[in-house]
């Protein structure tokens, strides 16, 4: 049953408020050209409308911003749910951190009572500490698992170590006598799927059978592990990395980080990465890692009852999964810092440096490639580079932003193309059809037949003598008396120039392949397939440029470092270096790509190619948008997902995004004291709206506070079931003191305690450039409109993303000085002396008054123009 709502939520979903439809792909909202979906968003219809007054900042269930008013009313005992949040709904920043607070100084206050509390206090002062290594230590060995069987899988799809299953081609060729140095990877114990089945080892009639036992593994792999995602865990598709910032930025998303999505994702990026898709696993293991902060967060109630706390744990994982995907401690945590987090305070740091530490060290003792080292492709290069190769560097950064750029627009299309036809609703067929193709294109060239892990590695390592690839095949003319690692540069031979075609080759594939492979029903990863496509790009222009300088090596470029029988270009370095501008065009990320790229080398003085190369890839990107490919998906899924790094450089105000507009219907409300049970609850079954602000009276209008829907049906429940005498007739009271009632009338029910009495406020003409850094700042679900004390209306996250995706596609003209001082709403009484018309008791000027204001607007703009 579990499995059967999973598979629900994940493919046919239409709308963040359905808890037992489907994918979070399947949200659009269809908006001048983008496709998103704000509609039913846990932040929508909070309120909508305009009554309210209040400024002071004070939030229920949880702690106090202001000394002098509770969170709590002590009088009331907590009501169980109340403070919680539905599926698909934004937490609140604020009443988090107030509740943790609370709960801090609560311990504080009991510690010295006794040892128990002392003991407590201490168990809750390192629960933080313990949960950061839990999840370390689960993530570094979930890594192992994942590299080693992901080797073997892949090598079973061209054959069969004989002597002992389970070991991989190198692995059983290890202990071989019979292996050579030409032909290393041959042995006896190793016998290809040909040589089994029809017991040859050459010719036609084996190349087709390894054809198509390579296909059929692959298309097998691929099938299981899109049946796995569909039937058991659907959240288990995709990187994952789009959704964990969305996460982490107060979405709430129920299963996604749970125990079926970590062992089906472990389970299906196995396969997927054997099934030869041009995918990586670096990606969804960041996922794998938040999976195992989540779960070992539910042990400690200071994470499992605040949402704000529990998020700070999964920064720290998501550190932990870049630690073990590239080996990079340091890195991970910058990448944490600098593209998935949305608040890092200063002890997250360390928490996420201390997890980092831990996933590296588990993974470095189960050395899963049998190098001592993290990852596969780990090199160490010993020539230096020189000024004039800063120009191929920088052509290099020029093809990963433009390759960046092509990627994101063209995987976006096909995936809004996707959700918009028949064939999105067949996921098993597009998995069978991609994998299918890639199979069959993959076989006959050798480079993209390879693990895209091993093609990283043979592209990055430097020829040497005992290297026997096609790719140092170079006409060897070195004397014989020169050291190891410091080999001149040679003319190339035949299997260098057969290794370039090849790899153009390969080239033109990847980008095909990756552009239809990312966003498909099964984990896939990015990091890699874009570090492939520039690795082989900067390889193919390391020996263009290691080939310029050798025949022409008297241009005065080359003539000052590179003399004849001097070692001058290193071909795998532009590998490096044009597999760091490729994923940074594609990411956009800056300072933690190069430190990741800076700890898998090993070599702090190729720091400055790789920031020339990554800056110049994220300038030529940002030329042609600056949105990241997981940027670019969160706003395709419609998650509500303020980005910090995106500028607000218009001039509109509050009054032009909030809500009600004048079409509308009118702002619901609860009274202070003088609505029923029965009312309210005709009010939360006749509307749609999150939340309702509470007044004194209709006649006053002065605001009390603000209840959200779900503690209202909560509590009215609760009181039900608990208290006596509580029944439709009976008065509801939001006020501190019951006001006296007939000795007749049933008893009143208090609900103070689920009040939150502060909410934020500002006013009409408040710049929205500040309104959308205090939602950003604040992490607020929503804020109140008001002038002159009383509440116009209502802004919440989901209208300022409709805002801004409007705005990108309509150019404001740059308002005159008096349109910020004009008077948006009139007063109280209209040019003839009568009262103006009102509204759900807000004063609202007439239809024609409107119209002389708008004519009369218009006409100072054309002045001002003039």
């Amino acid at each position: 049953m579990e499995s059967e709502q999973l598979f629900h939520r994940g493919y046919y979903r239409n709308s963040y408020n359905s808890i037992t439809s489907a994918s979070s792909d399947e949200e659009l909202l269809d908006g001048a050209g983008a496709i998103m979906d704000f509609q039913t968003s846990e932040d929508d219809n909070l309120l909508d409308g305009d009554t309210a007054v209040g400024t002071h900042y004070t939030m229920t269930n949880g702690g106090s911003i202001n000394s002098s008013t509770h969170l709590l009313d002590l009088l009331d005992e907590p009501i169980p749910g109340v403070g919680t949040y539905d599926d698909f709904h934004t937490i609140d920043w604020v009443r988090e951190k107030c509740k943790d607070r609370e709960r801090h100084r609560r311990i504080n206050s009991k510690k010295k009572e006794s040892a128990w509390e002392m003991t407590k206090s201490l168990y809750d002062a390192w629960s933080g500490w313990l949960v950061v290594t839990l999840t370390g230590l689960a993530s570094g060995a979930l890594a192992g698992l994942i590299d080693i069987a992901a080797d073997w899988m892949t090598d079973l799809k061209e054959g069969i170590c004989l002597r002992a299953l389970w070991y991989n081609h190198e692995q059983c060729c290890w202990g071989s006598n019979e292996t050579t140095f030409e032909e290393r990877d041959k042995c006896p114990q190793w016998k290809t799927w040909a040589e089994l089945i029809i017991g040859q080892a050459e010719g036609p009639g084996s190349y087709i059978m390894n054809y198509i036992m390579y296909i059929f593994w692959a298309l097998s792999f691929a099938f299981l592990a899109v049946s796995l995602v569909k039937v058991f865990a659907p959240y288990a598709c995709g990187s994952g990395i789009p959704e964990i910032k969305t996460i982490l930025s107060g979405f709430i998303i129920r299963g996604y980080l749970g125990k079926w999505t970590l062992m089906i994702k472990t389970i299906t990026l196995v396969l997927a990465v054997a099934s030869g898709l041009s995918l990586g696993k670096e990606g969804p293991l960041v996922h794998v890692a938040c999976c195992c902060g989540n779960i070992f967060s539910y042990l400690f109630p200071k994470y499992s009852t605040n949402e704000a706390k529990k998020r700070e744990v999964l920064s720290a994982a998501s550190a932990a999964g870049v630690s073990v995907a590239f080996g990079a401690p340091i890195g991970g945590v910058l990448f944490s810092l600098e593209e998935v987090s949305y608040y890092f305070p200063l002890k997250t740091l360390w928490r996420s440096f201390f997890a980092a530490l831990v996933a590296a060290f588990v993974l470095r003792s189960i050395n899963p490639f049998g190098n001592s080292r993290l990852v596969l492709f780990y090199v160490e290069y010993h020539t230096p580079w020189y000024l004039f190769e800063l120009f191929p560097f920088i052509l290099l950064g020029v093809f990963g932003g433009l390759w960046g750029a092509f990627f994101i627009r063209a995987n976006i299309a096909w995936c809004r193309r996707r959700k918009s036809t028949k064939f999105g609703k067949y996921p098993v067929l597009e998995v069978i059809i991609v994998a299918a193709i890639t199979a069959v294109i993959a076989f006959p060239n050798p480079y993209t037949r390879l693990n895209t892990s091993e093609l990283i590695k043979e592209l990055f390592t430097d020829c040497g003598p005992l290297e026997s690839s096609s790719l140092c095949d170079y006409r060897n003319d070195m004397n014989a008396s020169k050291m190891v690692d410091d080999i001149p540069d040679r003319p190339a031979g035949v299997g260098v120039y057969s290794a370039i075609w090849q790899l153009c080759l390969a080239l033109i594939f990847k980008i095909i392949m990756t552009v239809f492979t990312f966003g498909i029903k099964v984990p896939s990863g990015l990091f890699i397939p874009s570090m492939a496509i520039g690795a082989i790009a900067g390889r193919i222009v390391g020996i263009a440029v290691e080939q310029l300088a050798y025949y022409h090596h008297d241009w005065f470029i080359f003539k000052e470092w590179c003399e004849v029988g001097a070692d001058c270009i290193t071909p795998g370095l532009y590998a490096m270096v044009g597999a760091a501008a490729c994923l940074g065009g594609v990411t956009r990320m800056t300072v933690s790509l190069v430190v990741i790229v800076f700890e898998l080398t090993g070599g702090l003085e190729y720091i400055v190619p790789l920031m020339a190369a990554v800056m110049t890839s994220k300038w030529v990107g940002d030329a042609f948008g600056r949105e990241g490919i997981y940027e670019a998906h969160i706003r395709l899924n419609g998650y509500p997902f303020l980005d910090a790094k995106e500028e607000f450089t218009h001039t509109t105000l509050a009054a032009d995004v909030m809500r009600p507009r004048r079409s509308d219907p009118p702002l619901a409300v609860l009274t202070q004291d003088n609505m029923t049970v029965d009312d309210i609850e005709n009010m939360i079954n006749e509307t749609s709206y999150n939340g309702f602000p509470v007044i004194m009276s209709k006649e006053s209008q002065r605001l009390v506070g603000f209840a959200l829907r779900r503690d209202l049906t909560i509590a009215i429940e609760s009181a039900r079931k608990k208290q006596e005498g509580i029944v439709g007739s009976s008065r509801v009271c939001f006020a501190q003191h019951t006001p006296s009632l007939p000795a007749e009338s049933p008893r009143p029910l208090k609900l103070r305690s689920i009040l939150d009495m502060s909410p934020f406020t500002v006013t009409d003409h408040t710049p929205m450039e500040i309104v959308v850094d205090i939602f950003r700042k604040l992490g607020l679900r929503q804020c109140l409109v008001t002038h002159n004390g009383i509440v116009l209306g209502i802004i919440t996250k989901k209208n300022i993303l409709e805002h801004l995706e409007q705005l990108k596609h309509h150019v404001e003209p740059l308002a005159p000085p008096w349109h910020y001082n004009k008077k948006r709403y009139p007063p109280s009484y209209g040019p003839d002396g009568k009262p103006r018309p009102r509204f759900n008791n807000v004063q609202l000027s007439s239809v024609d008054e409107e119209r002389e204001e708008t004519e009369e607007e218009v006409r100072l703009l054309n002045s001002t123009i003039l």
